[in-house]
């Protein structure tokens, strides 16, 4: 069971590494004490869907993960995001809470978006999961479950403390304008293409 749990660290850190950067970002504005509970609430229904959703199809439960190009779409939002941001910040350069325009419209509760911007990164999360899960009993499951909630909490202490440092969050503060929409932007873009999405759809049109 050690072994199990060494195993299944190994293999969070590899798939949510991913999310370390954004999650600083989104630290990293925090200005309500109720934001912090959205951004850990986000991160953990994100993870507990990609690994029950890849539990499911490990186990011949089920089989209804999408194609890939598919799950490329869910770019759509950290692009989405990223732009409004952007002219947001063009718009009032007094906006001084950018998660308030992540919990805006549509998506009204900050957690939801950050669970769909976990969903969005998860193409790489399934690939690895659903023949990790298949290598397992069902007690080594149970073990590696458990190994990841603990991981995420980890990652999510990890992130928060990275952006409450001064040096951290003054650049993040100074540059944000830059910074977020960027980042956003370049996600979702890389998202849709690593998932071959743009393929799919020129495809398609064509």
């Amino acid at each position: 069971m050690i072994v199990t749990a060494f195993t299944a660290a190994a293999v969070y850190v590899a798939t949510g590494i991913d999310y370390l950067v954004i999650l600083i970002l989104l630290f990293s504005q925090i200005e309500k004490s109720n934001q912090i509970k959205h951004i850990w609430v986000g991160q953990y229904i994100g993870t507990v869907i990609i690994i029950g959703a890849s539990l499911l199809v490990a186990l011949g439960v089920a089989n209804f993960i999408p194609q890939q190009w598919m799950i490329g779409l869910l770019g759509l939002l950290p692009l989405y995001l990223g732009i409004k941001i952007w002219v947001k910040g063009e718009e009032d350069e007094d906006e001084g809470n950018i998660l308030s325009l992540f919990s805006s419209g549509r998506f009204n509760q900050l957690f939801i978006t950050v669970t769909f911007i976990v969903l969005a990164s998860s193409a790489d999360d399934f690939s690895i999961y659903i023949p990790y899960f298949t290598t397992l009993n069902m007690m080594e499951i149970i073990v590696a479950i458990i190994v990841f909630l603990i991981m995420v909490g980890v990652l999510c202490l990890i992130s928060y403390r990275l952006a409450s440092l001064d040096f951290v969050s003054d650049k993040i503060e100074k540059y944000k304008r830059w910074i977020v929409p960027i980042v956003f932007i370049g996600l979702g873009i890389y998202i849709m293409f690593e998932n071959g999405t743009f393929n799919a759809l020129i495809s398609l049109i064509s």
